[in-house]
C-alpha cells in the first residue's frame, strides 16, 4: 500500500525509518519531511496545516492510508478531512484532538471521568489570575491553554516567577493566541514519565513508556524545551505500574471520550508525574512523543504500520505487541541559543561516520539543503541520535560515540541523557 506520513521532524523521520521496513509499504511519502527522511520516502513540499492541499495530494497519488505525525494538522481537522474523502488515517478528529489543543478542555475531562489529576483554575482575565496566585501562594504551575510547542508551562517557585508568566502568556501574549487563557495547577512533586497508549474509539492498549529531560542543560538545570533527549524503557514503569496507569488514566479517558461523542483513535500520549501516592496526569498530548518516539521505536520488533492500521481500524483487541528485549536512548543536538535565539543555516558535517558506529541511528530533525548541496540547520532542535544496548548505559554509550563523529560547531547536546535510570541500574 502506499502510505503518506504528515510532519517534518525526527518522530515523523523515526515513523518513516520504521514504516518503510513493513511488508505492507510499497511507497511511502512524507509532507514536507526532511533530508533524513528523503533517504527512506518521497518527500513532498506541502506544508502540515495545508489541509485541502494534503487531502487533494493523497487522491491524486491514490495513497491508501496516512499517519498524521505533529499535532497542529490533528487540531486543524486533518483527520476528519481524510476521513470524509474515504482516506485511511492514523490520527484523532479535530474535536479529539482538542484533549491536547486545550488544557482546560483536558482538565474538565479528567474531572469527570475521575482520572487522578493535579487541582486547577482556568482563567481568561490576568488580573483574576494574578489575584488567584497571590491567594494560593508558590509554588504553582501556569499553562497556556493552547498549543504553545512544549514551551507554555512555568513551574513557579516564586510569586514573582508567577506573575511574569501570567504577563507573559495573557498580556505580552508570546505564545499568541495559545496564551489568551491560561490553567493554573498545584505543584505535583514526584518523577516525570511520559506513556503511550494506542487508542481505536473503544480499546485501548498499551505501547510503552519513556522518559524525557526538558531542561536544556546537564543537572536538569536551565529552560524548559521541546526535550533534549530521551530513553525508553522507562524503569519506573514496570508490568504492575503499567497496569495501574491504564486503569486509572488511560482506560477512563477512552471512555469518556467515546461517551462525550469524541471517540479517540490514535496514540494517547499521557505525561506522568510519578508521586508518592501513585500517578498523576500532567497533560495528555494527542500524538506520539519527539524525542521519545526516536528511542521507543528502536525498541519495537512488531510491524509499525500493520499496528496503525488496527488502530484505524478498531481491531486493537486482537494485538499484542512485541518489543526487542533492549534499551533505546536518544539524545538531541540543537543550535546554540536554543530554546531563545539560535542561528540557522550552519553546515553539519560527518554523517557517515556517525553512521558507521553500531546500534546508532542519526534522524534528522531540524534539517534542509543548502543551495550547495550542504546539510544545514534550520530548527532549534535539529537531529536527534539514538542508540540501542542491553541497558541504558550501554545505549547512551552507543549515541554519544556516534554524536562524536558529527561536525558541527554551532550545534550542542546535554551529556548527561538517561542518568537518572544509569543511577538505578548502578544501584541493581
Amino acid at each position: 500500500m502506499k502510505v503518506l506520513v504528515v510532519g517534518s521532524g525526527g518522530r515523523e523521520h523515526a515513523l518513516c525509518w520504521s514504516i518503510v521496513k513493513s511488508p505492507l509499504c510499497s511507497k511511502l511519502y512524507c509532507a514536507p519531511g526532511n533530508p533524513g527522511i528523503a533517504s527512506v520516502a518521497e518527500c513532498l513540499p506541502i506544508a502540515v496545516d495545508r489541509i485541502q492541499d494534503l487531502v487533494e495530494t493523497c487522491r491524486q497519488k491514490a495513497i491508501d492510508f496516512v499517519v498524521i505525525g505533529p499535532e497542529l494538522p490533528l487540531t486543524l481537522g486533518l483527520g476528519d478531512n481524510l476521513r470524509a474523502a474515504g482516506i485511511a488515517c492514523f490520527g484523532p478528529g479535530k474535536l479529539a484532538a482538542e484533549i491536547e489543543g486545550s488544557k482546560g478542555f483536558m482538565k474538565d475531562l479528567c474531572m469527570k471521568a475521575h482520572v487522578p489529576t493535579a487541582a486547577y483554575q482556568c482563567f481568561t482575565d490576568a488580573e483574576a489570575a494574578k489575584t488567584y496566585v497571590q491567594t494560593q501562594g508558590v509554588p504553582l504551575v501556569i499553562k497556556a491553554d493552547g498549543l504553545a510547542a512544549g514551551k507554555g508551562v512555568t513551574v513557579a517557585h516564586t510569586l514573582d516567577e508567577a506573575l511574569k508568566a501570567i504577563d507573559d502568556a495573557m498580556i505580552k501574549n508570546i505564545f499568541g493566541a495559545a496564551g489568551t487563557s491560561v490553567v493554573i495547577e498545584e505543584f505535583m512533586e514526584g518523577e516525570e514519565v511520559s506513556f503511550f497508549a494506542l487508542c481505536d474509539g473503544v480499546t485501548a492498549i498499551p505501547f510503552t513508556a519513556a522518559q524525557d529531560h526538558k531542561a536544556v542543560y546537564d543537572g536538569d538545570k536551565g529552560p524548559n524545551t521541546g526535550g533534549m533527549g530521551a530513553y525508553s524503557p522507562a524503569p519506573i514503569v514496570n508490568e504492575v505500574m503499567q497496569k495501574r496507569i491504564m486503569h486509572e488514566i488511560i482506560d477512563p479517558t477512552v471512555e469518556g471520550m467515546r461517551a462525550m461523542g469524541r471517540p479517540f483513535t490514535g496514540v494517547l500520549f499521557a505525561g506522568l508525574m510519578m508521586t508518592k501516592t501513585g500517578p498523576r496526569l500532567i497533560e495528555f498530548n494527542a500524538r506520539f512523543g519527539d524525542p521519545e518516539t526516536e528511542a521507543m521505536l528502536m525498541r519495537l520488533k512488531s510491524d509499525l504500520l500493520t499496528v496503525l492500521i488496527a488502530a484505524s481500524e478498531g481491531k486493537l483487541s486482537d494485538l499484542a505487541l512485541e518489543w526487542h528485549d533492549q534499551a533505546a536512548l536518544c539524545v538531541i543536538m540543537a543550535a546554540k541559543g536554543y530554546p531563545g535565539h539560535y542561528q540557522k543555516n550552519t553546515v553539519i558535517r560527518g554523517f557517515e561516520r556517525a553512521a558507521s558506529i553500531p546500534n546508532t541511528v542519526v534522524f534528522h530533525a531540524g534539517t534542509q539543503i543548502s543551495n550547495t548541496g550542504d546539510i544545514t540547520s534550520q530548527g532549534g532542535r535539529v537531529l536527534a541520535i539514538t542508540g540501542t544496548g542491553s541497558s541504558i548505559h550501554e545505549a547512551q554509550k552507543a549515541a554519544y560515540q556516534a554524536i562524536a563523529q558529527i561536525d558541527w560547531p554551532e550545534g550542542f547536546c546535554r551529556r548527561d541523557i538517561g542518568w537518572r535510570a544509569i543511577e538505578r541500574e548502578k544501584i541493581a
